[in-house]
């Protein structure tokens, strides 16, 4: 948590987005590490590409929450839409290829106006360029997470985008509100904001009459009868994909504000603008779980009698041979398998401790019956996270 001098709050504006206060809302304004996400229209502009006059809007609150005390890593849509004005585009590209190449000439000026703008007050940046693969496996994100550790020590801030110039569309994040979301689980961050085009979130889309704006998400029955949107022209993400993020971001244990990124001074001086996403501390998965579950790839599938999905599910329990009635994939000792039950639902996931080719001669076997050298349980409970209480 920060000390007493925090930058000061913007003139409220009038609706029902405005003016709350909560202690959840004090914990994020005082929030030591903070993940802040940014749209593409947020940043860019469909006719010049990437927008100067926003970043530095951005750049001057989020140097007011560092000048109190915070570190900031920051997720930076726009790569594609920076890049569509300089190869002369005016649409968002379809073709997987013409994405790519927006990108990667995008990239460029993105970075070059963050650097920039961060420059006006002697700061660096260091840009971080995050595909799913990178993610999925387990030395990856610990080098990604080194990365970005050492970034803050060194006092650099962090701008991280998904490598749209090499991500496919099997292997993405899906839009970076979930990238920041586990960005936000892995470096253990103290809040996250998710600053959209929308002051918050509402049961409907808020141009519609009758729209009641939800100040608090606790649980999923806050988001009974919401209706959430998809993306707008220039980006991926939409409502929808917004309280998703911003609900495993909270599975992790980490608070949430969704707001517009035009009340970005107020978000970052008292969060008393938006709609706030409490932890789910009960709930709460560790750092390695989380990456189980959310993040990495999974070799392979174990398939599970309903015996051991009791056991399995309720907690504490390690998977043992006799409860796995098939095996599918070829994994090795320490992958991450997908864990299913006999109607073909995935319960969760854990990191087996045998090789699929000797693993297929213990399934449905009493540890008694096996080999010494065999009877460890396949998945240890310390490394199974199941989906059971997810969210």
């Amino acid at each position: 948590m920060l000390g007493a001098e925090f930058p000061q709050p913007l003139a409220a504006a009038e609706g029902p987005a405005f003016g709350h206060s909560s202690p959840l809302r004090d914990d994020i304004a005082r929030a030591k590490r903070i993940v802040i996400k940014l749209g593409s229209s947020s940043v860019t502009d469909p006719e010049k590409g990437v927008d100067s006059e926003k970043i530095d809007a951005f750049v001057d609150a989020l140097q007011a929450r560092m000048a109190a005390g915070s570190d900031i890593i920051v997720v930076s849509s726009g790569a594609v839409s920076a890049g569509m004005a300089p190869i002369g585009l005016k649409t968002r590209p379809t073709e997987l290829a013409v994405k790519q190449a927006a990108a990667t000439v995008g990239q460029v000026h993105l970075a070059a106006e963050w650097g920039r703008s961060f420059a006006r007050f002697h700061r660096t940046i260091g840009q971080v360029l995050l595909t799913a693969s990178d993610a999925g496996r387990r030395d990856r994100t610990r080098n990604a997470q080194r990365t970005l550790e050492k970034l803050i020590q060194l006092r650099i801030i962090p701008i991280v985008n998904e490598n749209d110039t090499v991500a496919t569309s099997e292997m993405r994040f899906g839009d970076n509100d979930r990238l920041a979301a586990i960005v936000a689980a892995l470096t253990g961050a103290d809040a996250l904001y998710l600053l959209s085009d929308v002051d918050g979130l509402f049961d409907r889309n808020p141009a519609e009459p009758g729209a009641k704006f939800v100040e608090e998400v606790r649980t999923g029955h806050d988001l009974a009868g919401v209706a959430a949107g998809d993306g707008g022209k220039l980006g991926t993400g939409g409502m929808a994909t917004k309280v998703s993020a911003a609900r495993l971001a909270s599975r992790s244990g980490v608070p949430v504000l969704l707001t517009s990124s035009s009340n970005i001074g107020p978000a970052l001086a008292d969060a008393s603008v938006g709609t706030v996403f409490h932890p789910r501390p009960e709930r709460r998965l560790n750092a390695w779980k989380f990456w189980a579950l959310y993040a990495a790839d999974a070799e392979g599938v174990l398939r599970l009698d309903a015996g051991a999905v009791e056991a399995v599910t309720s907690g504490g329990t390690s998977l043992l041979p006799i409860g796995i009635t098939s095996i599918s994939g070829d994994f090795k000792r320490g992958d991450i398998v997908d864990i299913v039950g006999p109607d073909g639902e995935v319960l969760g996931r854990g990191e087996v401790n045998y090789d699929s080719e000797i693993l297929i001669d213990m399934v449905g076997k009493r540890s008694k019956d096996l080999p010494a050298n065999r009877r460890r349980p396949v998945v240890h409970a310390d490394y199974l996270s199941n989906y059971a209480t997810r969210l």
